[in-house]
């Protein structure tokens, strides 16, 4: 798919939380009024840059198991953000080169950059569509996705740092369920949530900075994260901790740093 979007006005007027988080990757991808709203989340909470990294990390993580051990040889990857590389796909395909990964995203910074997300291996399948996680049928409904996805064959689901910007208004659950239920046997939901269990002082300041700049957040607990995963069965070590969530080495961060639940689950 091509950016024919990308020409539409970027709001520089007001913080994204896309480019507040390629500031805290060490992007360049954002804007002034980024820089100032992501170091006043900083401010309340310094460990931020180190739960952006160790996001990343799970989903590169999470994506080797799944391509190694499950079979899994699609991705939907919602709510993509700014590209980093390495990026998803390009993770699935140095372990398994005919993957197909399909990426959407409702910026339009993301979609200025989507060409990044083109460079797919000779073998496998990369595109990029704008869509909203908040309307999943049309999101399922979407041309390009039919193109690069089939959806008779397992695909695994990837909500990463997404469903806490999503309030329990808009009906969280409600969405991961109706993904979910266009997915075969086999397929996989792997997620990563912010979580204000290990420090709610700082995460109640740091939601207070997204909500007045206009991007509502709802951090969640365990429980709540876990119940994503209902009806799915888990893969060791369960809902835990990204940076405990099968690493590659002994962790170096804390858990209160961290401070993002993670998971993933297989659809029976």
């Amino acid at each position: 798919m091509t950016n024919s979007h990308a020409a539409r006005d970027i709001d520089t007027s007001r913080p994204h939380s896309a480019r507040m988080y390629d500031y805290y990757l060490g992007g360049k991808d954002h804007f002034e009024v980024d820089k100032q709203a992501a170091e006043s989340v900083a401010s309340a909470y310094p460990s931020v840059f180190i739960a952006a990294r160790e996001n990343r990390a799970f989903m590169h993580r999470a994506t080797r198991v799944l391509a190694r051990e499950h079979g899994i040889r699609q991705w939907l990857d919602i709510g993509t953000g700014i590209p980093t590389e390495p990026n998803l796909h390009q993770v699935a395909q140095s372990v398994v080169p005919d993957a197909r990964v399909v990426y959407a995203d409702n910026d339009p910074l993301v979609l200025k950059y989507a060409e990044r997300l083109m460079r797919s291996s000779a073998e496998g399948r990369t595109t990029y569509i704008e869509a909203d996680v908040n309307d999943p049928q049309a999101l399922i409904d979407a041309p390009e996705l039919a193109e690069i996805l089939d959806l008779d064959r397992p695909v695994a689901l990837s909500l990463n740092a997404l469903m806490h910007f999503v309030t329990d208004a808009q009906d969280p659950y409600g969405i991961v369920t109706r993904l979910l239920a266009v997915l075969p046997s086999g397929s996989a939901l792997a997620l990563t949530h912010v979580t204000p269990d290990f420090d709610p002082d700082s995460w109640g300041q740091v939601a207070e900075i997204y909500n007045n700049a206009g991007t509502p957040v709802r951090f969640r607990s365990h429980a709540e994260v876990t119940r994503f995963f209902d009806g799915l069965e888990l893969l060791d070590p369960g809902v835990s901790l990204a940076h405990r969530w099968r690493p590659d080495g002994e962790p170096t961060a804390t858990d209160v740093e961290v401070s993002l639940w993670t998971g993933v689950g297989i659809k029976p």
